[in-house]
């Protein structure tokens, strides 16, 4: 372990404060710990101000968001996508929307409310082989997106959460790239499971399987210390130091350190030693009036910006990496 927490360190709480109710409920809860009955206030703002109001406003008729399920206008724009080079994901279509929405804290009631779930049943199919929507396809990152929406929205997953379980590597993790005949697990596509069936577990709770899997899955990350290769000790890329929101399935040290927070708090255990290295990283990048920055902006089509420019400071990277460094320093 580190140091104690610096608590020299000055924590902007106000600047925290004055931001969207979609981040602002979580300040609320999880850095100050207020009232149930205060934080619970502002996520039910969520529905009808800010970020939330706005990306339900842009829900079709028919319950997806911009046409389709992964890519915008469904089938016809992942022909497109598919003979480009290396053409930017556009963030719009009914996956990512839910994601975003789920993750700022939206009531599913909202959703629920109008036909949501069952619409996207009879309306949304995979541009990958027209699959239908809740049954999931073959990428496993998009079945742990799903696998976490379906369950916050009462829909029946546990196909896709067998499919997952039985989707492992034999070296514990997963890629998205096994139907391409990838043979090893990845450091994107492990977390990204881990995280659906983190929050899956969370929601409805998890079976032994579905823990095991987890088990396995979180051994592969730690086995590399998050960060580096495990034949050679050598540091898997750069793209592990730059730190972005929305995180977007992307991988980084602080979302993969901050994954291993949550899951600690829901397990009840101790921090692994393994995560110091990551955690110093994510410490390294905190300025000295105690914010995160923006590193970057992952290119592609939005509805509208939730963060701010690249380069500037990061109100949901800094609520992120003061909560991680908050509870390594404290336990």
């Amino acid at each position: 372990m580190t140091a104690p927490y610096d608590r020299r360190v000055s924590v902007p709480t106000q600047w925290l404060l004055d931001s969207d109710p979609a981040l602002r409920w979580q300040v609320e809860r999880d850095l100050l710990g207020l009232p149930a009955e205060t934080w619970r206030a502002t996520r039910a703002r969520v529905a009808t101000e800010g970020f939330g109001a706005r990306l339900l406003a842009h829900q079709d008729d028919d319950g997806r968001w911009a046409g389709g399920a992964f890519f915008p206008g469904g089938q016809a724009y992942f022909e497109v996508q598919r003979a480009e080079v290396d053409p930017p994901q556009p963030w719009t279509a009914t996956t990512w929307s839910l994601n975003a929405l789920r993750e700022w804290g939206l009531d599913a009631a909202v959703l629920q409310a109008n036909g949501t779930p069952g619409l996207l049943a009879r309306h949304c199919r995979w541009e990958y082989d027209d699959l239908p929507y809740w049954d999931g396809e073959v990428d496993c990152c998009i079945n742990a997106f799903t696998l976490a929406n379906g369950a916050w929205l009462g829909v029946d997953v546990t196909k896709i959460l067998g499919r997952l379980v039985d989707g492992r590597m034999r070296d514990g993790g997963w890629n998205c790239e096994w139907v391409e005949g990838a043979t090893v697990s990845s450091f994107v596509s492990t977390l990204n499971v881990l995280t659906g069936l983190l929050d899956y577990e969370q929601i409805v709770g998890g079976d032994a399987e579905a823990r095991e899997a987890r088990r396995t899955g979180e051994e592969y990350l730690l086995a590399r210390r998050l960060l580096r290769r495990l034949s050679t000790g050598e540091p898997i890329g750069p793209w592990t130091l730059r730190f972005e929101y929305p995180f977007r399935g992307h991988y980084s040290a602080l979302r993969a350190a901050d994954y291993f927070r949550r899951a600690a708090l829901h397990d009840g255990v101790a921090p692994d030693e393994r995560l110091a290295e990551a955690v110093e990283v994510v410490r390294a990048a905190r300025r000295d009036d105690g914010r995160w920055v923006r590193e970057r902006r992952h290119a592609g089509e939005v509805w509208f910006e939730v963060d701010v420019a690249a380069g500037r400071p990061s109100r949901w990277l800094t609520l992120t990496g003061e909560l991680l460094l908050r509870w390594w320093d404290g336990s």
